[in-house]
């Protein structure tokens, strides 16, 4: 059984921090990034909520990114429309 490669073959900016990813093996998804970038606490990935910065991403050998790497994802994340960020919780003790 061979593992197929999955990458990403286009992008294409919809607005509103969203993407329209297709991929290698014709699957198409709509990305929703805003949740993503909103509840990140780190001021670098925050600064992607700016639409013009947003709209810099690039494809590079069939991954999605953003400058050298300032922001990434997982193919299957994203081939599977799961970047939602889930808030951790933290206990003081």
């Amino acid at each position: 059984m061979t593992n197929k490669v999955i990458s990403i073959t286009a992008a294409e900016d919809l607005g509103d921090l969203r993407l329209r990813l297709t991929f290698s093996d014709g699957v198409i998804q709509e990305v929703n990034f805003r949740s993503f970038l909103q509840h990140s606490n780190h001021p670098e990935i925050r600064a992607f909520i700016d639409a013009k910065k947003f709209a810099t991403f690039a494809l590079k050998d069939g991954d999605l990114m953003w400058g050298d790497f300032e922001l990434c994802f997982p193919i299957m994340d994203l081939y599977q429309n799961n970047i939602n960020h889930s808030p951790v919780l933290s206990v003081a003790a």
